[in-house]
């Protein structure tokens, strides 16, 4: 007899994005092999992924190993993290280790508490040589990170939502996220029929915050509304909107050449001549080239930009986030530090 099938399917997410770590990740000679990170919680999702990892990485001649990041933003943070050190290093993941870090402010608790996480978690990679650290991000997560792209309205980017793989600028293919097409459900099925004890974060029911709300009010409303489907094509819309914002961006780099002259200013009528979605990721990119912080820029930003090329008035410059300007000078678009 065959594991629970909410085993076995964890299991199976994991085991492909394995092969996929070695395909990309050749093994080196005998005796070093691969290590692959699994980031730990203590939550249902990351503790099936820790089991599924830990069952499958001997079977692929992978090492695994175990990290909880202690963001020290709750009493007894300490502890709980040291507890959830104690559950990886029970399931056999070595090394098996606890991070604090230090939250600060910038963006809000929720991308401050990210964005220390993941520096966190970049550290813990460079420093144990990991070929690849697991997230356990579910289809109910993405459906979610789906929802607050469509409020923000920043376009077909923000509709993606999470990528299977990613990574910053030194280590493109670090993260790796199996449960994108597992959901919520199953992740917490597999601990409860493998015994595994899992810890219910209460900022994921806490209405102070927006992922909170969205999850326990906004999702159930929708579900209402529309059938159970919702978040499986929320999640499949990530899919199809991730395809095409990568289709635009590629066909944006090829035509950002063509579009300059030769001193290399941008050219209104070349850029007039593109389509929107096209001519607008090339201003987003000039501008950031320029030094505008992307986290700062905005839809409306490339919009009153893209304005000097199609709604021409004689209108002055534009002023952009790090102290950027955009400005028309005959029949030039030219975007530079004010």
């Amino acid at each position: 007899m065959g594991p629970h099938p909410a085993v076995a399917a964890i299991r199976l997410a994991v085991r492909r994005v394995l092969h996929d770590i070695l395909d990309a990740h050749p093994q080196p000679p005998a005796g070093d092999r691969p290590l692959v990170l699994v980031a730990c919680s203590g939550g249902a999702d990351s503790m099936a992924l820790a089991s599924a990892l830990a069952f499958e990485a001997p079977k692929l001649g992978v090492r695994a190993g175990g990290i909880t990041v202690d963001h020290r933003l709750q009493p007894g943070s300490d502890v709980r993290a040291e507890d959830v050190v104690l559950r990886l290093t029970s399931l056999g993941l070595t090394p098996a280790e606890s991070v604090a870090v230090d939250v600060g402010r910038t963006g809000g608790p929720e991308a401050a508490a990210r964005d220390a996480r993941y520096a966190a978690l970049d550290a813990a990679a460079e420093r144990h040589g990991a070929a690849a650290v697991l997230l356990g991000h579910t289809r109910d997560d993405q459906a979610e990170t789906v929802l607050l792209g469509l409020a923000r309205g920043s376009g077909i980017r923000s509709l993606s939502g999470m990528a299977a793989v990613s990574g910053g600028p030194g280590a493109p293919g670090r993260y790796r996220r199996p449960f994108l097409q597992v959901d919520r459900q199953t992740a917490r099925k597999a601990c409860l029929v493998q015994h595994l004890p899992v810890w219910d974060d209460p900022h994921n029911t806490d209405p102070a915050y927006t992922r909170s709300r969205l999850r326990h009010e906004g999702l159930p409303a929708l579900e209402k509304a529309l059938g159970k489907g919702v978040v499986e094509a929320l999640a499949r819309t990530a899919q199809l909107s991730r395809d095409d914002a990568d289709a635009l961006d590629t066909w944006a780099r090829d035509a950002a050449e063509s579009v300059r002259d030769a001193a290399g200013l941008l050219e209104c009528a070349k850029l007039y001549a593109l389509p929107p979605a096209v001519r607008r990721r090339i201003l987003r990119k000039a501008a950031i080239e320029a030094g505008a912080p992307a986290g700062a820029l905005f839809a409306r930003h490339i919009e009153e930009v893209d304005r000097l090329i199609t709604g021409w008035r004689g209108q002055g410059e534009i002023n952009l986030p790090g102290r950027v300007v955009a400005q028309r000078q005959g029949g030039r678009l030219v975007i530079r530090q004010g």
